[in-house]
């Protein structure tokens, strides 16, 4: 297993890009609130990318869906990620502005809206999922796994940082930080279409 999967995850969860989400939804929280709400975050999108892990292969052969038909589906939705990474905004930002202050209104909002759909959303998942399939061992699908927790770090990292991070990069600084994660992930989401394309058509390898 080497760093491509996590490069592309970085790239998809991008926590530099959900600052801002974070500080505006824990503008009114006390210091333990908000340390509290980090925790529960960072520990979900672990939870997410390793239920998807060991697991999401599983789900897929429940429902009869082939991994390659996946592939190229979930190439085409890291690619609309890309580009909306492209604009500035972040990968899995899918919420309308209703939903957002709905889910602002609950008792926790680290699980909706910041960790699903902002932080792990519908690509996130996908990708996780097309790179268990090529896990060929226990200690390589351990290895995906463990990229969760790098990704739950740098969340942890990143929101804890928040205000620092936002002072300094500044809505310029972070918005060129999500174009260049953008680019990388358009590369990637053309691999994976790819890969996905010639196993259901073997004739395009030739």
């Amino acid at each position: 297993m080497d760093l491509k999967p996590l490069v592309t995850l970085l790239a998809l969860v991008n926590p530099l890009a959900i600052v801002p989400f974070f500080i505006h939804y824990t503008q009114d929280f006390t210091r333990e609130q908000r340390h509290r709400t980090i925790w529960i975050a960072s520990f979900s999108s672990f939870v997410v990318i390793a239920t998807c892990a060991l697991m999401g292969l599983h789900i897929l052969e429940f429902f009869g869906i082939s991994l390659a038909s996946f592939q190229v589906g979930g190439g085409m939705l890291l690619l609309t990620s890309a580009l909306a990474m492209l604009n500035a905004q972040p990968a899995e930002a899918k919420s309308n502005e209703e939903e957002m202050h709905d889910a602002a209104a609950r008792a926790s909002i680290a699980v909706v809206p910041l960790t699903i759909p902002l932080l792990t959303g519908p690509a996130t998942m996908s990708t996780v999922v097309i790179y268990a399939d090529k896990a060929k061992t226990f200690w390589q699908l351990g290895t995906l796994v463990g990229y969760g927790v790098v990704i739950a770090l740098a969340t942890a990292l990143c929101f804890s940082l928040a205000n620092p991070i936002a002072r300094g990069l500044g809505k310029t600084g972070i918005n060129v930080m999500t174009r260049l994660m953008g680019l990388i992930l358009a590369a990637l989401s053309v691999e994976v279409m790819a890969d996905g394309l010639i196993k259901l058509f073997p004739i395009l390898a030739k």
